[in-house]
């Protein structure tokens, strides 16, 4: 399966295209429609944890501080436990409602005419969640009024407000955040759809994958925890959503780094090992500390921050940069998955590492883009495993088709040996007593008449006949050369082709020669004229009207290319499959022994012969021979 550099980047663009510009342009077109953004509002710092609306009504104007919407959060003050905010509403018509961008602490309430028209009844842990609330049945648009308090200084609102239809501003307030839970459960859905395939796949498979689900269901659930929405459908404020959120946090590095492991090795000096070390077992310190936190009912919240969140961003920060330089390195060596995954986990550690920066420069950023660079360095590592499992399948099957031509050249070879064997015992035994018997029949011949001549005549033909078979059977047994010589290719297969033109005149064909000069092959000249007379001779035996055989000879690097090629009737898929089997002949009275001499010469001459034919088309034989010109 091959995937060139260019349709990599290419995917990966594209997602990157549909994933990240499409929702973004979507979003904008919901927050730019859906109400009036409110200018700005007024605040007013308490030092009591009491909520009493009467009061903040009437406190003079002097107290309040003007923001500017859109502003950073201002810092609460020394000794402040709640802040009251005030809004001029402006008129929004039938089902109005308020949309906060981001509200950060336990309690919010809001008040109108000093009347409650929205309470989080303190089971809601906001963070950076987006809050609607309902104006309906407030009256005529007038001034409302906000609390909120949390632990330490964590409390107020930032961002945007939107003033406008109920209608409109759910729709925001659903699409935006409820986004986020619905990736999460896909991602979640896609782990566990991925851990299914690799139950049935062997150990290394399931290796190669196991880290990759990890990864997967690890970031599912940092898109469902983290998202401002789910704390709202479970209308719960437990720790068990931020225990869930560290957890999967803890479990993602540690698991990320043992995928690239295994993408790109341990790394130079083992470094990426080491790091993989060090992750986990700084993960497990974490998860250690989380737990005393639980038991000791979290009195260690911030020592714990500090280790989970300050030192665990730095170090993130620190493997994303690594790692990307290490798999760019990768990259510019040619390395296809490199590539993938450069691209992918460039788009998110690019927007990961803005986002570490600006949360770090300023505490109250809400992180929001780096789950789209999620998306899409998860799809790149979903490719890499595609492409991995493609590509043992191709090498299984390729294994296969080795082992199937191993045990057919095994069987061939078994059975050569069987016949060489046979071969040289039957030759020198039978050699001499046919020698001697045409010794006789031509001493009869002698003294015989014209008929009985005839007959003895035919039988010394038979004789020769005989002869010649055994010649075959102890050059197949045998058919190593016994002395080497270097000898130009071109003068013998010349000499071969002036001894067959008359053959292949009789059958109506002819013979063409297309020979380089210079050509030198070591071996023994009788044996390369046998075994070139036997091709030839095939040849000419298939060729039907106007049949033309064409005999090349040219170098290709250290070697001797011989072709000879012919017009006739070619031969069956199945026939060129037993072409060199002891026996097997497509020809009447042929034995098939001269193409398993053919066969055993050129193996002697350390080349290797190959036949190409198609059925009324014609045969076509190369012979590779290593060149003696340079040695």
């Amino acid at each position: 399966m091959k995937f060139s550099s260019t349709k990599a980047a290419a995917v990966i663009f594209t997602m990157l295209l549909l994933i990240v510009i499409v929702p973004t342009a979507i979003a904008s077109q919901w927050s730019g429609k859906a109400g009036t953004l409110l200018p700005g509002w007024e605040l007013k710092w308490e030092d009591s944890a009491l909520c009493n609306p009467a009061a903040a009504a009437s406190a003079p104007d002097r107290d309040w501080i003007s923001v500017a919407g859109q502003s950073a959060r201002p810092l609460a003050p020394a000794g402040a436990t709640a802040v009251w905010f005030r809004f001029s509403l402006p008129e929004t018509g039938a089902n109005p409602a308020l949309l906060i961008d981001k509200v950060y602490g336990n309690n919010l309430r809001a008040y109108m005419d000093n009347k409650l028209i929205y309470d989080s009844q303190d089971v809601v842990n906001y963070n950076g969640s987006k809050v609607l609330i309902p104006l309906s049945g407030a009256g005529e648009p007038s001034r409302l009024y906000l609390w909120s308090s949390g632990t330490g200084q964590d409390f107020g609102v930032d961002g945007t407000i939107t003033a406008g239809s109920y209608g409109k501003l759910l729709a925001v307030y659903v699409k935006q955040d409820l986004a986020d839970i619905v990736i999460g459960v896909a991602f979640l859905f896609m782990g566990a759809a991925l851990m299914v395939c690799l139950l049935f796949l062997k150990l290394d498979f399931f290796k190669g994958g196991f880290f990759l689900v990890l990864v997967i269901v690890c970031f599912g659930i940092l898109f469902i925890t983290y998202s401002p929405f789910l704390p709202i459908i479970l209308h719960t404020r437990g720790h068990w959503i931020e225990i869930c959120f560290d957890l999967a946090l803890l479990t993602l590095l540690p698991s990320f780094t043992f995928y690239f492991e295994q993408i790109f090795g341990p790394g130079r000096h083992g470094l990426i090992m080491r790091l993989r070390q060090f992750q986990l077992g700084y993960s497990l310190i974490c998860v250690l500390f989380l737990v005393i936190n639980a038991l000791m009912s979290y009195r260690l919240d911030g020592i714990y921050r500090i280790f989970t969140v300050n030192i665990l961003g730095l170090l993130m920060m620190m493997q994303v940069i690594y790692l990307l330089y290490v798999a760019v390195q990768a990259a510019f060596r040619g390395n296809s998955d490199a590539v993938i995954f450069s691209v992918g986990f460039s788009v998110f550690a690019l927007l990961t590492l803005t986002e570490l920066v600006l949360y770090y420069a300023n505490g109250s950023y809400h992180l929001q883009w780096w789950k789209w660079g999620v998306i899409v360095f998860v799809l790149s590592l979903i490719i890499i495993l595609g492409r991995r499992f493609a590509s043992n399948h191709e090498q299984a099957l390729e294994y296969s088709r080795e082992l199937e031509r191993f045990n057919d050249d095994l069987q061939r070879s078994e059975k050569m040996e069987i016949i060489s064997e046979l071969a040289a015992s039957v030759a020198h035994e039978v050699r001499n007593p046919l020698q001697v018997t045409r010794g006789f029949l031509q001493i009869l011949g002698e003294r015989s008449g014209k008929k009985e001549k005839e007959y003895l005549q035919m039988a010394l033909e038979e004789l020769d006949r005989a002869s010649l078979i055994i010649t075959d059977f102890l050059t197949f047994a045998k058919p190593g050369p016994d002395s080497l010589d270097s000898f130009e290719v071109a003068e013998e297969l010349k000499h071969i082709s002036g001894i067959l033109v008359p053959l292949a005149n009789m059958q109506g064909g002819a013979i063409k020669l297309q020979l380089q000069s210079g050509l030198q092959v070591l071996g023994s000249t009788s044996k390369f004229k046998q075994a070139f007379i036997n091709l030839i001779k095939n040849a000419i035996e298939s060729l039907e009207e106007d049949g033309l055989i064409t005999i090349a000879a040219w170098k290709s690097g250290e070697h001797v290319i011989i072709s000879v090629q012919d017009n006739g009737e070619g031969m069956k898929v199945s026939e060129l499959a037993h072409l060199g089997e002891p026996y097997y002949s497509n020809k009447k009275k042929g034995t098939g022994l001269g193409l398993m001499v053919t066969f055993r010469i050129i193996e002697a001459m350390n080349g290797s012969i190959q036949f190409e034919s198609r059925k009324g088309e014609g045969t076509q034989v190369i012979v590779k021979l290593p060149s003696s010109a340079n040695k």
